[in-house]
C-alpha cells in the first residue's frame, strides 16, 4: 500500500501555481485562451487544477483574490464551473442560479461584477448557458403553453424567463418544435444576460467602451463536455449608449415614507434639517448593510415628479468618484436629493455653479440640510497633496493641473495641522476632512442668502466623510468656524464678484478689509485662479474718479506685477514702483504721493512689498561689504543710499553670516526702514507702532504694513505676512 501510494504520488503532477492579487490583470484574449485551454484539459481527462496544498492556500490568503475572469453560469449540478475550466482556486469569480439570469437576481449579480471587475481587476465575463436547461426548457413549455400566475418562487422565475423563450420562438417562426424553441432559448439566454449587463450598469459599460473588459458569451454542451464559445453580444454597439445607472431591483418601498406619490415631490410636507440628517443617516445604514429599500419608479411616480415639481430633503456636495454614487450611499429615491458633485467636491473652481445651485435648492426649494460629502482614498485629494509637496511654482498646464492647484492649500493645510513627520496616506486622510470644512466654510463666507438661513436656524450645513472600506458614512457635524463666517459679509463667490471696479463713488475702505483683499487676491495668483477682467463699462466707470483700497509702495522688478501678483482689478490698486522699493532717493515723489492716496483719495491702507532676490538689495549689500565710497554713477548712488540697511542685516545677523544672507535679510529690513515719519500727511503724522510690524497713525485713519514677497512656510509666490 505504502509503495503503490508511492509510485501514485511521483506520478501526479505538482499544483499549479494560483493567481493572487500580487499578480498583473489578464488581458481579455488571454483570459479568454486560458478557460478555452482548461475546458479542454477538462474534455482530454488530464485536468491540472484540482491539486492544491497548504502554501497555496495560505497565498489566496494572504495576498487576496485576483479572478482573471468572472463567470455567470447555471446552478445545474452537471455544470460545475471550475471544473469544467479545470481552474484552480483564484482563477475565476463564479455566480450562478438558476438559468444563468438577471430576471430575479440583478442587483445580486450586476454589483457582483462591478465589485470583481472594479474591485478586483477582472477584465473578462463570461455568461455560460448549458444545453438541456432545465430552468429554461421550464420557461419555453410555461411560454408555449400560455400559463400564466405566479403561485410560487419558481413559477415566477419561469414567467421572467418567458421573453427568452418568445424571442427563440420567433427567431425559429412558426410550427417550430418545443425542442427546438428550448435549444435557441439558451443561447438567446445567454446574450440577453449579456445585454442587461451592459444595459444596467454604468461602470461596467465604461469598462466596455475603454477596452478595459469584454463579455464574451458561452454553451457547455453536456453530451460532449466542451463549450461553445459565441463571442460578444451583436447588441453591444447600441447597447453602449444606454443611460441606465443601476439594475431594477426586487426590493419594495415603504410608499408612505417616501411620499404620497411613492418618492417625494412638491406635494409633501416639507422636512426639517434635523429630519433630514436621520433620513440620511438611516438610507445610509441600510446600504452599509445590504439592505436597500429603494426600488425603480414607476410610470405614475416620474409623472407626479413633473407634475407636482421637486422637494428634496438635502442637498449634498459630493465628490464624482465612480465609486461614491450619492443617492445609492444613502439608499434614496428620485426626488430626496439634491445632488451636486465635481472632483474633490470642492468650491476652488466651480463655486459660482455650487454656491448658486445651492441658494437655489435651500431658496426655492425648501430644503433645510446641506451635506458637504468627502470620501476615503480621494484621488484629487490625493494628487492636490503630490502637487502641494512637489512645491512646483509653474502655470497650470491643464484643466486638471489648475484643479490640483486649487486644492493645494488644504494639503498645506492639513500638513501644518498634523506637523512634520506626517506619512503620507495620513497626509491624504486628513486633507479629505480639511477640504469638507474648506467647503462648508466657503459656502457661509460667500453666501449672504444662506448664512441668513444659518442665522435664523433655518438651515444647517453638515460635513461627511464616505468611507470607500465599510460603505459608511462618518458625520463630522457644523464647520467649528461657524460663528465666525456667519459675521462675513460677502454675498458672492470670488469669481463672480469681480463686475464692479472701484472708483470714486465708493467710500473708503476699512485697512482690516483691504488687507483681506489682498491677501485674497494673492491666493488666487499662487493658485493659478485668477478672476480680475475687465470689460469697457468697467474702463468707462474708471473714468469718473479713482477710490483704491490701498496704496502700495513696491520694487520696479519685472518679476513682481505688483496688479497681477494681487489679482487687482484697475482702481484697486495706487501703485508706486522703483528699485528696492525705497524712499531713499525719491522720498518727495513718494511721500508726495502718498500724502495724495491717503488725503484725496482717502485710502486707508499703505502696503509696502519686498521681494525675495531682490537685485538693488543685492547690489547695495555687495557695495557695503565691498566698502564702495565713491558713486560715480547714479545706480552707484542708488546702492550706497540702500547700505544702511545691508549694514544693519549685517550687523544682526554677525560676522559670519554670507553675502546671501545679509541680502535676504536686508529685504525685510528694507520694508521696515521706510521714513514714514517724515510724512506731513495729518492721518499719517506721530504715528505709533502696531503689533506684526504695521504702523498705524494716532487717528487710526490710514495703516501701513510692511512684508517681503517670500515663499518662508507658504506656496510660492505668497508674501510672508
Amino acid at each position: 500500500m505504502a509503495l503503490f501510494d508511492l509510485f501514485g504520488a511521483c506520478s501526479r503532477p505538482e499544483p499549479r501555481v494560483v493567481r493572487t492579487a500580487a499578480d498583473p490583470p489578464v488581458p481579455p484574449q488571454d483570459a479568454l485562451q486560458l478557460l478555452a485551454e482548461g475546458n479542454r484539459r477538462f474534455v482530454n481527462g488530464t485536468p491540472l487544477g484540482a491539486r492544491t496544498k497548504d502554501e497555496l492556500r495560505r497565498r489566496l490568503v494572504d495576498e487576496g483574490q485576483a479572478p482573471h475572469t468572472a463567470v455567470i453560469g447555471c446552478a445545474d449540478s452537471r455544470a460545475p464551473l471550475e471544473t469544467l475550466f479545470d481552474a484552480m482556486p483564484g482563477d475565476i469569480f463564479v455566480l450562478r442560479n438558476a438559468g444563468n439570469t438577471c430576471t430575479h437576481s440583478e442587483g445580486s449579480m450586476v454589483g457582483s461584477l462591478e465589485f470583481c471587475t472594479g474591485k478586483l481587476g477582472s477584465r473578462l465575463i463570461l455568461v455560460l448557458g448549458h444545453s438541456k436547461c432545465g430552468a429554461v426548457y421550464g420557461a419555453t413549455k410555461a411560454y408555449l403553453s400560455g400559463a400564466r400566475g405566479k403561485a410560487s418562487a419558481l413559477e415566477g422565475l419561469l414567467q421572467g424567463l418567458g421573453s427568452v423563450a418568445q424571442q427563440a420562438a420567433e427567431q425559429l417562426g412558426p410550427g417550430a418544435q418545443e425542442e427546438d424553441v428550448a435549444a435557441r432559448a439558451v443561447s438567446v439566454n445567454v446574450f440577453q444576460t449579456m445585454a442587461f449587463l451592459m444595459r444596467y450598469s454604468e461602470s461596467i459599460r465604461e469598462s466596455v467602451r475603454t477596452g478595459q473588459v469584454q463579455i464574451h458569451g458561452g454553451i457547455y454542451h453536456l453530451e460532449t463536455g466542451c463549450v461553445e464559445f459565441l463571442g460578444q453580444c451583436p447588441m453591444q454597439g447600441q447597447l453602449l449608449d444606454s443611460t441606465m445607472s443601476i439594475p431594477p431591483s426586487m426590493a419594495h418601498a415603504d410608499a408612505p415614507s417616501r411620499g404620497v406619490h411613492g418618492v417625494r415631490t412638491g406635494a409633501d410636507a416639507a422636512v426639517s434639517k434635523a429630519e433630514a440628517l436621520q433620513l440620511l443617516k438611516a438610507g445610509n445604514r441600510r446600504f452599509a448593510a445590504g439592505a436597500l429599500t429603494s426600488t425603480t419608479t414607476s410610470g405614475s411616480m416620474r409623472k407626479a415628479l413633473v407634475s407636482c415639481g421637486q422637494a428634496p430633503h438635502s442637498a449634498i456636495l459630493g465628490c464624482a468618484d465612480s465609486r461614491v454614487p450619492v443617492d445609492t450611499v444613502f439608499d434614496a429615491m428620485p426626488g430626496e436629493l439634491f445632488v451636486l458633485r465635481n472632483a474633490g467636491n470642492t468650491c476652488t473652481h466651480s463655486e459660482g455653479s455650487m454656491v448658486g445651485s445651492l441658494e437655489f435648492c435651500t431658496g426655492k426649494l425648501g430644503t433645510r440640510l446641506i451635506l458637504v460629502l468627502g470620501h476615503t482614498q480621494c484621488g484629487a485629494i490625493a494628487g492636490a497633496t503630490q502637487t502641494f509637496q512637489a512645491n512646483e511654482s509653474k502655470a497650470p498646464g491643464c484643466a486638471l493641473e489648475g484643479l490640483l492647484q486649487g486644492l493645494a492649500s488644504v494639503a498645506k493645510t492639513a500638513s501644518e495641522e498634523l506637523g512634520p513627520g506626517a506619512a503620507p496616506e495620513q497626509l491624504v486622510a486628513h486633507a479629505v476632512k480639511v477640504n469638507v470644512f474648506q467647503s462648508m466654510n466657503f459656502l457661509l463666507k460667500f453666501s449672504a442668502p444662506i448664512r441668513e438661513m444659518v442665522r435664523k436656524g433655518e438651515l444647517d450645513i453638515q460635513g461627511g466623510i464616505y468611507h470607500l472600506e465599510t460603505g459608511c458614512v462618518e458625520f463630522l457635524g457644523r464647520s467649528p468656524q461657524e460663528a465666525e463666517l456667519l459675521a462675513s459679509s460677502e454675498s458672492l463667490p470670488p469669481s463672480m464678484a469681480v463686475a464692479a471696479v472701484r472708483t470714486a463713488q465708493n467710500e473708503p475702505m476699512e485697512p482690516k478689509s483691504a488687507l483681506s483683499l489682498l491677501k485674497d487676491g494673492n491666493d488666487r495668483f499662487v493658485v493659478g485662479a485668477p478672476v480680475a477682467k475687465v470689460h469697457r463699462s468697467m474702463r468707462e466707470a474708471l473714468a469718473t474718479g479713482q477710490a483704491p483700497h490701498t496704496a502700495l509702495v513696491g520694487c520696479a522688478d519685472s518679476r513682481v506685477p505688483l496688479e497681477t501678483v494681487f489679482d487687482a482689478l484697475p482702481g484697486d490698486l495706487f501703485v508706486l514702483r522703483n528699485a528696492g522699493n525705497t524712499c531713499t532717493h525719491a522720498e518727495g515723489s513718494i511721500l508726495g504721493s502718498l500724502e495724495f492716496c491717503t488725503g484725496a483719495l482717502k485710502t486707508r491702507l499703505i502696503f509696502v512689498l519686498g521681494h525675495t532676490s531682490c537685485g538693488a538689495i543685492k547690489g547695495a549689500t555687495a557695495a557695503f561689504l565691498a566698502k564702495q565710497q565713491k558713486a560715480s554713477h547714479a545706480l552707484d548712488a542708488l546702492l550706497q543710499g540702500l547700505g544702511s540697511v545691508a549694514e544693519a542685516a549685517s550687523k544682526e545677523l554677525g560676522k559670519k553670516a554670507t553675502e546671501e544672507e545679509i541680502a535676504k535679510r536686508a529685504v525685510k529690513l528694507r520694508t521696515c526702514s521706510t521714513p514714514w515719519t517724515s510724512c506731513s500727511n495729518s492721518a499719517s503724522r506721530s504715528g505709533r507702532r502696531c503689533a506684526r510690524g504695521s504702523w498705524r497713525s494716532r487717528a487710526g485713519s490710514t495703516t501701513c504694513r510692511r512684508v517681503a514677497w517670500s515663499s518662508w512656510g507658504a506656496a510660492p509666490g505668497n508674501p510672508s505676512w
